[in-house]
């Protein structure tokens, strides 16, 4: 009996395996077209994993200078602890970077708030802007301003153009310098996604003087400040409040960044300027505003957010400033003004 019963056993499997390969034999597995697997790649790695600022291909056959980990500036320091790049001259090569980035066709926003008389830098901001940042490149900018007639016309080079975004006046510039988060926040919601890869926030009342350009790339990009970048952190001008959400407690604090001058991805700067503007709101409710308004907060959520590439004084210098050593170049540059003539207060 037990003989039969695996005679029956045996038969039943061999059956199953006979079966198993005359299926296979009258209906082969469909074989991929050429290039069907790469498409299916492709397509798994743009819907997952695709960042503008990865995977750095440069163009074949491109000549520059050989770089070398053992010889170089010496006077500055061009990484952070966290092991971001700090830009400064003479730490990037400008024609390999334009290379790697023109491949990708990026495209890059930049907000700017010319409000009251503010709208007098706004001829010199654009006109430079066209010399010097992201030449070659595509740039939107978007001047959110309450004298929308007096924006100056200014000719743009192909692949460049300018949005005006009608906003209101206040009394007070704080509520100004306050309420700008809140703008980039919406023009992120309501504008930008899906056609912009980069945005950079910018003060109007600067002037370009230099490239700034593919080296400024990042995923949350910052600006050291020019007035505070030799100074010990307890000399910076953070919230000292504890009751403030911008709070920086006396030891806490990697660098002074300039609320005139930051930047990144898009989806990076539409979280900083989300949680920028909540903390700003909150501590309104409550009764505080913080030291520098909307700079505090930026600084702030840097600190624990930290930026995955500073970017040196180069790119926020101040014109009234004597040029110190270290800096080869000025970029972008506050321009000299009375403040008391143009401030609502």
């Amino acid at each position: 009996m037990m003989m039969n019963l695996k005679f029956v056993i045996l038969l039943f499997l061999l059956v199953v395996l006979v079966l198993g390969v005359a299926y296979v034999y009258l209906n082969p597995l469909p074989r991929f077209k050429e290039g069907f697997c790469d498409s299916m790649t492709e397509r798994f790695v743009s819907e997952h994993f695709k960042s503008p600022d990865s995977h750095l291909v440069a163009t074949d056959g491109l000549q520059y200078q050989q770089p070398s980990i053992t010889h170089g500036r010496t006077d500055i320091v061009s990484l952070t602890p966290w092991l971001a790049p700090i830009v400064w001259e003479g730490t990037f090569n400008p024609v390999l970077l334009d290379s790697v980035y023109q491949k990708k066709n990026i495209s890059i926003a930049v907000t700017v708030f010319a409000v009251g008389k503010y709208i007098m830098f706004m001829k010199d901001f654009l006109e430079t802007a066209e010399q010097h940042f992201f030449v070659g490149f595509r740039v939107h900018v978007h001047v959110f301003t309450d004298r929308p007639n007096e924006v100056p016309k200014v000719k743009m080079a192909d692949g460049r153009e300018l949005s005006v975004h009608s906003v209101p006046n206040s009394k007070r510039w704080q509520e100004i310098s306050a309420r700008r988060m809140e703008m980039i926040q919406k023009l992120i919601e309501e504008k930008l996604k899906g056609d912009v890869d980069y945005i950079f926030c910018l003060d109007v009342d600067s002037k370009f003087h230099g490239r700034w350009g593919t080296e400024s790339l990042g995923e949350l990009v910052a600006v050291i400040h020019p007035g505070y970048y030799r100074d010990h952190r307890g000399r910076f001008p953070y919230e000292r409040r504890s009751a403030s959400r911008a709070y920086m407690a006396p030891d806490e604090g990697d660098f002074y960044y300039c609320g005139g001058a930051f930047g990144g991805l898009l989806k990076e700067v539409h979280q900083l300027a989300q949680t920028c503007r909540k903390n700003f709101e909150d501590d309104a409710k409550e009764g505080i505003e913080a030291a520098w308004q909307e700079e505090s907060h930026l600084n702030r959520y840097m600190w624990i957010n930290k930026p995955s590439k500073v970017l040196s004084p180069e790119y926020l210098w101040q014109d009234f400033k004597p040029r110190n050593p270290e800096i080869l170049i000025i970029r972008f540059s506050g321009v000299v003004k009375n403040y008391n003539d143009i401030r609502p207060n």
